[in-house]
């Protein structure tokens, strides 16, 4: 008898994997998507990307921007999907006021981290973030480099 998975477990949809290399994360957050039916339908068949999108807090709300959802084929002929429109992000209200003061006051940045399935409903991870300068980014190359001749030297040693 096999074993169903775990309904509480994550289940990616996509990831920004830029986000990490060009920003320095301090805090992540995870917010709901206010999503159309035929969103849900794309992002089941995993038709969805992060790597041009951000997030910004206008009027009290925080709003995704740049999201890219590609409809189906099979979407309803009454219904006009645009891949790339603004989508409302859930949070809650203390969340909010937290996120509000580091934006505005620390200068942070809200980068959209990661899309994925969390109990039957879609979820956004959001980094609070803070920008790189280019000689960051070689330090951290260099780093994962070292680490990864670290562990080939450590394993032909054995």
């Amino acid at each position: 008898m096999s074993k169903k998975p775990d309904s509480s477990s994550r289940s990616t949809i996509a990831l920004n994997r830029r986000a990490r290399h060009d920003f320095f994360i301090e805090d992540t957050f995870e917010a709901g998507l206010a999503l159309e039916g035929w969103e849900v339908k794309s992002l089941r068949a995993g038709r969805a990307q992060l790597n041009e999108s951000y997030a910004l807090i206008k009027e009290g709300e925080a709003w995704l921007f740049g999201a890219h959802i590609s409809p189906l084929l099979s979407a309803s002929t009454h219904v006009h999907p645009d891949a790339t429109r603004t989508r409302r992000m859930l949070l809650h209200r203390a969340e909010l006021n937290r996120l509000i003061g580091a934006v505005e006051r620390k200068g942070f940045t809200l980068i959209p981290l990661a899309l994925y399935w969390k109990r039957g409903r879609a979820k956004l991870e959001l980094g609070l973030a803070k920008g790189k300068k280019v000689h960051d980014k070689r330090a951290t190359e260099r780093d994962r480099e070292w680490d990864r001749d670290k562990a080939r030297i450590l394993k032909s040693s054995r």
